[in-house]
């Protein structure tokens, strides 16, 4: 890729992430679909924190393309993020943390009003699988003057989040976002983000990967959900011709990348999972660097792989240190 200051550039649901390990009956009695995202008013979320009260918290900046973001740090690379926060102190807290984390985030905490900065309960139960509260807050408010898109510019890719669908003036941000990279040359990147975004919104999503994406990120579900076959093999032979390069992620399969209408499997690596919170973030940060730092494709797909193995072998979505040595031990 032409030489730009930033490797990725992302947009997402800026969120602060307040993780807690449940048993599965909690998940149970709060009525929720364990696995899966539900958005809830501050009352239903506050209901939850209210039961939960007893436990030990974590706080941590969140929102997929942000743990993303800070994966492609970690690897070595180079980033900045957009979200959307309040001042108050979760967001005085996001963006802390994001900045100590080697991101810019040149987005202006919005003044104080009655919409909070956004939050997610993620509470994961003892097999490893995270179900999450979500409260948008003021993340729902995102829009183009946010967004410097000069620093997009001096970017090699975007990467916007499926997550911003909820919203309108969002998914504005995220369509400019992608006709501003194909003004400057940069490339575009796109992830589902979930399987029930693949449900709401099929057409648009199919509409991005037709039009607009030179790389898609999605796992095997929601692949399954867009292409409508239950049959893996199938759907990978059915998006592979509609897009330049995707990532597949299967779990502990590891992936497929479908490059230029070819398809390849690419093991992953053999872990104890602990929490699963942030694993196709991980993954897709790690591709991410590989991509803008000179890694092909399948070797950008194993780095993934092994980025995510060890954040899910972990609580939390992000791993405490920097991973450049086992970047270089595993690719020599």
């Amino acid at each position: 890729m032409t030489e730009k200051k930033y490797d990725v550039f992302g947009v997402g649901n800026a969120l602060v992430d307040i993780l807690a390990q449940v048993p599965d009956e909690f998940v149970g009695s709060l009525e929720l679909h364990k696995g899966s995202m539900s958005l809830m008013d501050s009352g239903q979320q506050a209901g939850v924190l209210t039961k939960l009260e007893q436990g030990s918290l974590q706080l941590a900046s969140g929102g997929s393309a942000a743990n993303t973001m800070v994966a492609v740090a970690q690897s070595g690379g180079s980033g900045v993020y957009i979200g959307r926060v309040a001042n108050d102190p979760h967001g005085e807290f996001y963006k802390k943390d994001m900045e100590e984390a080697g991101i810019a985030f040149p987005v202006q905490l919005a003044p104080e009003a009655s919409t909070p900065t956004g939050t997610s309960v993620i509470l994961t139960t003892p097999d490893a699988e995270r179900t999450m509260c979500t409260h948008l807050g003021i993340s729902t408010s995102l829009a183009k003057s946010d967004v410097d898109f000069d620093l997009l510019s001096q970017s090699k890719i975007s990467y916007v989040e499926g997550y911003l669908w909820h919203s309108e003036d969002p998914k504005s941000v995220c369509i400019e976002t992608f006709e501003k990279s194909k003004k400057h040359g940069v490339k575009t990147s796109f992830t589902f983000s979930d399987s029930f975004l693949v449900d709401a919104f099929a057409d648009d999503f199919g509409r991005i990967v037709d039009e607009y994406c030179d790389i898609i990120f999605c796992n095997a579900d929601e692949l399954r959900k867009f292409i409508g076959d239950d049959d893996l093999e199938k759907c990978n032979q059915q998006l592979a011709p509609r897009i330049d390069l995707a990532f597949v992620t299967d779990g502990g399969n590891g992936c497929y990348v479908l490059n230029q209408g070819q398809i390849e499997h690419v093991a992953g690596f053999e872990v104890q999972a602990v929490d699963t919170v942030g694993a196709g973030d991980a993954f897709a940060g790690g591709a991410l660097f590989g991509l803008t730092n000179g890694l092909s494709e399948t070797d950008a797909a194993r780095w993934g792989n092994y980025f995510a193995s060890k954040v899910v072998s972990k609580i939390g979505p992000r791993l405490n240190a920097d991973m450049q040595s086992e970047l270089q031990a595993l690719m020599p």
